[in-house]
């Protein structure tokens, strides 16, 4: 009897380990079943996607599981210088987007609509938008991304001579092996405690994917870690730990974006027409001026030739 509990007990401890190593490290809404060990996530009623937990999970993926959960009144996320002229920045917010079968994006975008425009390797829109006749010939790639960190106070100097090694090592460790070597250049300005990382690959690699790094580091910081650890991105200098307390992600791709005046945000469109209007009024002021000066400039003349 005392045989057959123990194998009971066995069991149960081997079962109970089994289920505790069939977990999904890199997404926290993942379902993970046994046997073999798979792990999903809802991107829609009744619509699983199958996650690779060894990888950061493509942000088109996200996205989608991001829209589902908000749909269903789920927690889902937060809403919170330009690294080249064409750098874009992800104005727009999240959409429900359409995926790949290998989680990138499709290179146009509907959310569901009648409108579409074109997107890069981020899911960000590089177009205006337009009809569902609207054509995207290619999925442009982002091969550099401008992270723009602000940390909270600390004590004491922060030691920049290590900084730009401390931030490496927090991204390769944090996400998932990230390589280290594409982090291109690191600047710190103590005054306004702001970090800026260009993290940059040759244009045409396909290997690696900033942008997913970028996302999750994006969480990290403005809302709540995507990551099933909630621990967050905290560089360590010596004994120092620079908590982060927000960030502003830049997207450079390999063809410049094509965005046009057209779709300007209503606030840039109104610096626009004051400064037209300030350049007109100046011009009518001129334009009177000069005209009372002829005409006194006419009288002027007429006196002179009735003395004469």
């Amino acid at each position: 009897m005392m045989k057959i509990w123990i194998a009971l007990v066995l069991i149960a401890f081997a079962a109970g380990a089994s289920a505790q190593t069939c977990t999904c490290e890199t997404m926290k809404w993942a379902t993970c079943e046994e046997n073999p060990c798979s792990c999903t996530i809802l991107i829609g009623d009744n619509r699983k996607q199958l996650l690779d937990c060894t990888q950061l999970i493509p942000k088109c993926y996200l996205m989608k599981a991001e829209m589902y959960r908000r749909s269903k009144g789920q927690s889902y996320r937060g809403f919170g210088g330009k690294p080249d002229e064409n750098a874009i920045v992800d104005n727009d917010g999240i959409y429900d987007p359409e995926c790949e079968n290998d989680g990138k994006f499709r290179a146009k975008q509907c959310n569901n609509t009648d409108q579409c425009w074109c997107v890069n390797s981020a899911g960000v829109r590089r177009t205006d938008k337009g009809d569902k006749d609207l054509k995207c010939d290619k999925l442009v790639e982002t091969y550099w991304v401008r992270l723009q960190l602000v940390h909270k106070p600390v004590t004491g100097e922060v030691a920049t001579a290590n900084l730009k090694a401390a931030i490496a090592d927090a991204i390769h460790k944090r996400y998932r092996n990230f390589n280290k070597d594409l982090v291109d250049k690191v600047e710190y300005d103590p005054d306004s405690r702001m970090i800026v990382v260009d993290v940059k690959k040759e244009m045409g690699n396909r290997k690696s994917d900033l942008t997913h790094m970028a996302y999750y580091m994006e969480k990290d910081v403005k809302v709540l870690p995507l990551f099933k650890n909630q621990d967050k991105f905290e560089p360590t200098i010596g004994n120092q730990k620079l908590e982060m307390e927000s960030i502003l992600v830049y997207y450079v791709d390999e063809e410049a974006p094509t965005i046009t005046m057209k779709h300007l945000s209503g606030g840039i469109i109104a610096v626009i027409v004051v400064v037209v209007l300030a350049v007109v009024a100046g011009l009518l002021v001129l334009f009177f001026a000069r005209r009372r000066q002829n005409q006194r400039y006419n009288k002027a003349q007429q006196r002179e030739m009735e003395a004469m």
